[in-house]
């Protein structure tokens, strides 16, 4: 069984989950407060049927996820692997959508720009 949690009297601290549980008064679960995106990193060597797969049980265990690409070849495999996975999780219901940005990221110390996917379902 879940623990389980009684929103704080803080008026849910900028959480939706927490201030509709204070709206209510209903109990939610510590899963549904501190629920963080799955980050998916891909390289220029990630198979994309790996990746897809791996992004597809995300999704349908969390129902959002992020993937990270650095340069073009990554992003290539990136793009290759939603692709893939919008077949693997239509089954389920889930039309995959995904949402391109820029990101700043350190890498070994240096400051990068990678490609973000944040990935849901319509």
């Amino acid at each position: 069984m879940r623990p389980q949690a009684r929103a704080p009297d803080t008026k849910g601290a900028g959480c939706p989950v927490a201030e509709t549980a204070l709206e209510t008064g209903h109990e939610v679960s510590l899963d549904e407060v501190a629920r963080p995106i799955e980050v998916l990193k891909v390289s220029s060597q990630s198979r994309p049927k790996s990746v897809a797969g791996a992004l597809a049980a995300v999704l349908r265990e969390k129902g959002e996820a992020e993937i990270q690409a650095v340069g073009a070849g990554a992003v290539n495999q990136a793009v290759k692997a939603i692709a893939i996975a919008r077949s693997f999780v239509a089954p389920n219901g889930i039309d995959l959508v995904t949402i391109p940005a820029f990101h700043e990221i350190a890498i070994g110390g240096e400051e990068r720009t990678a490609i973000k996917f944040t990935l849901g379902s319509r």
